[in-house]
């Protein structure tokens, strides 16, 4: 059995917005969201991407937030005894989904649904204290609520078997592809101005998450890998072509010299000037 005490989709908060139920409901709270979001999990608040669900089960503590622009979301509170409910693997913990607009439309039928079911019981009710064949109406309102209540189940059994299938995928394979494809472009192309607002961007994701992806996923920040890449370019051009080092510094994306200078030292361990005369030296043939 399911019971539907509220949903909604697309709804809009602001950017102060939180919610904090330190006792939960009653109910099942399933949120899933379309920006990034705030999530309190044991005390701890992390930061987690759009299209992140999680399910609240009744008389858990619930608390999530905006993260800093306005926060987008879905939510479903009701009641169930069904197995795919209760014994869902993961409660009151964050996981991502893989299929935002195919939640969407579920969300929006239930939604629909839902309204319809509320609106049908109001209609028969008034117009069964207008007439005198108030059992015909009862019965049509009941059997359009039995109807109406299988389809709504269905629904919700097609969402969680959706978001049990994500719910199962240990590793977030998606952002390990953007990751990948991410890191192979800023190593082809170092001299590119790259900020992590850019390559938050391109992955659709908040600065702060990217920065926290990065580092697990390569043991290195973002832009020191964006440095690694750079100098590593900067090597290559001065051990194998005999361009000058100003010209070396602007084709690794460095406007200033000086600058580009300080962080070869400070990285390699010696000059840019000290390293080409000294790669030289090491592997200058010998006259006979």
């Amino acid at each position: 059995m399911n019971q539907i005490h509220y949903v909604g989709y697309d709804g809009i908060h602001p950017n102060n917005f939180k919610y904090d139920i330190p006792n939960g409901f009653d109910s099942f709270l399933l949120v899933v969201t379309k920006t990034p979001v705030l999530f309190r999990i044991q005390t701890k608040v992390e930061e987690y991407p759009a299209h992140t669900a999680i399910l609240y089960p009744p008389k858990h503590d619930i608390w999530y937030a905006a993260c800093k622009d306005s926060y987008q979301n879905h939510w479903l509170r009701f009641v169930s005894d069904e197995s795919f409910v209760t014994q869902f693997p993961k409660q009151a913990v964050p996981f991502l989904i893989s299929d935002p607009e195919y939640c969407r439309s579920l969300f929006k039928l239930l939604t629909w649904e839902t309204s319809q079911l509320i609106s049908s019981a109001r209609l028969y009710q008034n117009a069964g204290m207008l007439t005198q064949n108030r059992d015909a109406h009862f019965e049509h309102q009941n059997m359009d609520k039995h109807c109406r209540n299988i389809t709504i189940s269905q629904l919700i059994r097609i969402l969680f078997d959706k978001l049990y299938n994500d719910a199962q995928c240990i590793n977030v394979s998606k952002y390990d592809q953007l990751l990948l494809s991410l890191r192979r472009q800023i190593a082809a192309n170092p001299e590119i101005p790259w900020d992590i607002t850019t390559m938050a961007n391109s992955l659709c994701i908040s600065n702060g998450y990217l920065q926290r992806l990065y580092k697990q996923k390569f043991n290195i920040s973002c832009m020191d890998d964006v440095i690694h890449f750079r100098l590593h370019k900067a090597r290559d051009l001065l051990l194998y072509t005999t361009e000058s080092i100003s010209t070396i510094a602007e084709q690794c994306g460095y406007n200033n010299t000086e600058h580009f200078c300080n962080q070869f030292q400070k990285n390699i361990g010696t000059t840019p000037g000290k390293f080409r005369r000294n790669s030289k030296q090491h592997t200058e043939v010998p006259r006979l």
